[in-house]
């Protein structure tokens, strides 16, 4: 059974920057794809971004320029740098992975409120 545990979410202002983590743990666990997901009220869960293993990366049109992902392999960790967060950016974060066996898991979920 693979876990994943969030932390780094919270109140911000419009402007300010926030980093999030995720740790994923399992026996033998491998992940292939690492990232990023969000579902704001009312809206359906959407991309924010993605890490596969071989470095590639893909970010959501929304937050290009924004938001960085990033990944330690090693920790089998993944985190996503936030920054000029406006309020259209609310939302509860979700960790994403996928093995190679295109099994999926996801993150119990952190609030992102961006708010004056």
């Amino acid at each position: 059974h693979v876990q994943l545990v969030e932390s780094g979410g919270g109140l911000v202002l419009p402007g300010g920057s926030l980093r999030l983590s995720c740790s994923a743990s399992g026996s033998a666990f491998a992940p292939n794809d690492m990232g990023w997901y969000r579902q704001a009220p009312g809206k359906q869960r959407e991309l924010v971004a993605i890490a596969a293993n071989d470095g590639t990366t893909n970010y959501a049109d929304s937050v290009k320029g924004r938001f960085i992902i990033s990944r330690d392999g090693a920790k089998n960790t993944v985190y996503l740098q936030m920054n000029s967060l406006n309020t259209e950016d609310t939302a509860v974060y979700y960790c994403y992975t996928r093995t190679p066996a295109l099994d999926v898991y996801w993150g119990q979920g952190t609030q992102v409120t961006v708010s004056s």
